[in-house]
C-alpha cells in the first residue's frame, strides 16, 4: 500500500539482523543471537552469574528506583519468527527481539511497526515471566513506525501515557527494553538532547530505507531489542517510543513522542483499525541547501517528489482530486508554515478525515491556493 506524507519509505523488519543497520541511524529492533534459552554469563569477582533473562537495573536514587517499579509491570519483551527462503531455494526461520508497551488490561500492547513488519509467529513475554504465544497483529502504521499487538490476556498493567507536548530538552528519562534480545526491563537513564529531530533508518546496505519525523532525541543507552520500549520522565508517565540509535556514534538515540501513538492508540480502541487522514504526496523537505543548489525560488516546504515507481502524486489521492502536480512546493497548511520545525507529514496529521484543507502552493514562480479534502488513509496491508 502506497505511503504518503512521506518521502519514499520503505519499512525494515526487526526480524533481519538489526545489528545491520547504520546507515544514518539503526532502528533498535534486535536479532536473536545462538541457540534459544542459551545461557550467558558476566564475570563479578570470582563467580558466574546467569544473566539470561534477567533485570538488569542501573543504579539510581530511591526516586528513580520507585519509578523503575511502576513502569516495569506495564512493559513487554517480544520476539518474532520470520520464515523465509535462502538464495539456494531451503527455507530459512529468522528470530528477531523488541520491546512492548501494555496499553489496556486486557493485552492491546503498543510497539514499532519494524518489530513486528514481515513476523509469521509472535510471542510476548510479561514482566513476570510469562509467555504469551500468537500474538495478533491489530493495526499498524507503516508512516509512523507504530503497530499495536493482542495477547490473550487480563489484569495487566497499562503504562500510564504522559503529554509528549510538555516534554523540554534537558527532560531527565529512562529506557526500559528487552537489550539485544536477552535481557529484559533493561534500564538507562538520560535527558531529552533534542526536539523535532527528523531520521533516516536503513541497514547498512542503503536498502530497506525508513524516514520518521519529529522524533525525540536523547543520550538515554537504546540498544537492539529497545524497540517499542518506553521513554519515561521520572514520574513514570511514557513520554516517547524509542525507536532508532545512531549507528556510528555514541549517545545518540530517538523516539516517537507519544502523543503521536496515543491518537493511533484511541482509534484502534473505538474502530478496530487506525484511521487517519492523508493527503496522498511523496516529498522531500525543503531546506535553505537543496533550495540554493536547485534554485526552487523558495526556501521552505515539502517538494513534490517522486519516481517511476513511486510518483510524487499517489493515485487517486486526495491530492491527485484536487490537482497537484509532481514539482509543487506545498508552502504552508491552513495558514501554518510547512518546514523542518513543522513537517507536512505531522501538519496532516493533526487534522480529521473529511476536513477541507487550504494548501498554498508556489507552482511556475508564484504562489496559489489549493482546496484539498482529506480522505482517510489506506490501511497498511
Amino acid at each position: 500500500m502506497e505511503k504518503e506524507e512521506t518521502k519514499n519509505s520503505v519499512k525494515e523488519s526487526s526480524v533481519k539482523n538489526p545489528l545491520n543497520k547504520i546507515v544514518a541511524f539503526a532502528l533498535a529492533a534486535g536479532l536473536i543471537g545462538g541457540a534459544v534459552g542459551a545461557f550467558l554469563f558476566v564475570r563479578f569477582g570470582s563467580s558466574l552469574i546467569p544473566t539470561s533473562r534477567q533485570s538488569i537495573l542501573v543504579e539510581q536514587s530511591s526516586a528513580t528506583i520507585e519509578v523503575v517499579k511502576k513502569v516495569s509491570p506495564s512493559v513487554v519483551s517480544i520476539t518474532s519468527e520470520s520464515t523465509g527462503f535462502t538464495f539456494f531455494g531451503q527455507t530459512q526461520t529468522t528470530q528477531g527481539a523488541g520491546t512492548g508497551i501494555i496499553a489496556t488490561s486486557d493485552g492491546l500492547i503498543i510497539t514499532n511497526n519494524h518489530v513486528i513488519e514481515k513476523a509469521t509467529n509472535l510471542s510476548v513475554f510479561t514482566s513476570d515471566g510469562k509467555k504469551k504465544k500468537n500474538a495478533k497483529v491489530v493495526a499498524r502504521d507503516p508512516q509512523n513506525d507504530l503497530a499495536f499487538i493482542q495477547i490473550d490476556a487480563n489484569n495487566l498493567k497499562p503504562a500510564e501515557l504522559g503529554d509528549s507536548s510538555q516534554v523540554k530538552v534537558g527532560t531527565s528519562v529512562l529506557a526500559i527494553g528487552n537489550a539485544l534480545g536477552q535481557y529484559e526491563n533493561t534500564v538507562t537513564q538520560g535527558i531529552i538532547s533534542g526536539l523535532g529531530r527528523p531520521v533516516v533508518a536503513g541497514d547498512s546496505q542503503g536498502g530497506n530505507v525508513e524516514q520518521l519525523q519529529n522524533l525525540f532525541q536523547t543520550d538515554a543507552a537504546i540498544n537492539p531489542g529497545n524497540s517499542g520500549g518506553p521513554l519515561i520522565d521520572l514520574t513514570g508517565k511514557v513520554i516517547g517510543i524509542n525507536t532508532a540509535v545512531a549507528g556510528n556514534a555514541q549517545g545518540i538515540g530517538f523516539a516517537i513522542p507519544i502523543d503521536q501513538a496515543k491518537t493511533a492508540l484511541a482509534s484502534v480502541k473505538s474502530e478496530g483499525k487506525i484511521v487517519k487522514p492523508y493527503l496522498g504526496v511523496r516529498y522531500i523537505p525543503v531546506t535553505k541547501e537543496l533550495a540554493s543548489r536547485n534554485n526552487l525560488g523558495v526556501s521552505n516546504g515539502a517538494y513534490i517528489n517522486g519516481d517511476d515507481r513511486n510518483p510524487g502524486i499517489v493515485e487517486g489521492s486526495p491530492a491527485a482530486d484536487a490537482g497537484l502536480r509532481e514539482g509543487d512546493i506545498i508552502l504552508k497548511v491552513d495558514g501554518k508554515d510547512v518546514n523542518e520545525q513543522n513537517p507536512l507529514s505531522v501538519i496532516i496529521g493533526e487534522k480529521k478525515v473529511g476536513d477541507k484543507v487550504k494548501l498554498t502552493v508556489y507552482r511556475d514562480g508564484k504562489e496559489q491556493t489549493i482546496e484539498v479534502t482529506l480522505k482517510e488513509a489506506p490501511q497498511a496491508q
